[in-house]
């Protein structure tokens, strides 16, 4: 079968074609792949930023862990009615042997690979994960809306953190898609939504098209002025990844507001610690969302399939997932879903 791998440090990925895998193990399921989706996360890893190390004793490995799919086979301790059932999975996988695993402290468990990292994952035909990361989606929901289950846990851990509620303004730093979940889930919330890019003309016009009306893009205007104008926030919530705008983007946070980070940094931030004391403000960091929070983010894609389609941009067969990692590099796109029933 087709896979996209990572098969060497460094720069680039490859299409291979692999065997299919084994009987899945016990308490483990192969699930039959419909659609994937590429992550910023799968950018960071095909150009090899730091941060990603630890991956080479997995290599060659699968990459791709935004996923939907059907259970064909199930390892030994699965229910046999499992095969069949539609699935969307945490990419999260834990040891059950650790310290923390032996206390049901598995947010802690210190061996924890992630599926498209530390393991074989979704760019391909067939994966294997833990039965009890698969997460049941109901007939209604289409896979490639449900294949953005994943990412768009993230934006409400993102939403949680920051304390979102009705009637705040917020900042979301990045119109990439996690920022543009964010925003979604932000406005679901009540707050007042505004969405900073650069040279982000695609994305945030797939943003206007679902109604969002404060955007910035700093090519065109400066943020200081654009900022100004909308601010100050209750809460900002970073998306992008550019330490930069951190410190630039503080000065526009009410008192006692929060930031929230979600973005992967190449680096460290500079920031004015000695405001952040005065105005009584928070950083927060967020990242990956509780399990038992998987479930509520699936009804919410059921219930808003029409408007969540609008932010898949593109949709392509596995063999050109090449193309499609390139219009997620170029920012052109939102997001690409990758379609995987031509390679069974």
């Amino acid at each position: 079968m087709l896979a996209l791998q990572k098969v060497r440090p460094g720069s680039g990925v490859q299409l291979n074609t692999i065997a299919e895998p084994d009987a899945p193990a016990e308490g483990e399921v192969m699930i039959r792949v419909h659609c994937a989706g590429i992550c910023g996360t799968d950018l960071h890893i095909a150009e090899w930023t730091p941060g990603y190390e630890a991956m080479e004793q997995a290599m060659p490995v699968t990459l791709g862990h935004e996923f939907s799919g059907t259970i064909e086979r199930v390892g030994s301790n699965v229910p046999l009615e499992a095969i069949g059932a539609r699935v969307t999975a945490r990419p999260s996988t834990t040891c059950g042997t650790c310290d923390a695993c032996r206390r049901n402290d598995e947010d802690n468990c210190t061996a924890r690979k992630g599926v498209g990292i530390g393991r074989n994952g979704a760019f391909t035909s067939l994966v294997c994960v833990p039965y009890s990361n698969c997460h049941r989606l109901p007939d209604s929901l289409a896979m490639d809306i449900a294949a953005l289950t994943e990412p768009m846990t993230v934006c409400a851990e993102a939403v949680a953190t920051a304390e979102i509620a009705a009637g705040q303004t917020v900042l979301v730093i990045g119109p990439g898609f996690i920022g543009q979940g964010i925003a979604v889930l932000a406005r679901a919330r009540g707050a007042h939504v505004v969405v900073l890019g650069r040279n982000d003309a695609p994305r945030l016009d797939a943003l206007r098209t679902i109604g969002f009306e404060q955007l910035i893009d700093t090519l065109h205007r400066p943020m200081e002025e654009a900022l100004a104008e909308f601010g100050p926030f209750d809460a900002i919530i970073e998306a992008a990844g550019v330490p930069a705008l951190v410190g630039a983007t503080l000065p526009f946070l009410k008192k006692r507001g929060i930031f929230t980070i979600v973005g992967i940094h190449p680096r460290p931030a500079e920031i004015d610690l000695t405001r952040i004391v005065r105005m009584h403000q928070q950083i927060r960091g967020s990242y990956r969302a509780p399990a038992k929070d998987w479930d509520g983010v699936i009804a919410f894609l059921d219930a808003n399939q029409k408007l969540m389609s609008k932010l898949v941009s593109h949709a392509l067969p596995l063999a050109d997932v090449l193309s499609g990692l390139q219009a997620a590099k170029d920012r052109t796109a939102s997001k690409v879903m990758l379609h995987m029933e031509a390679h069974r």
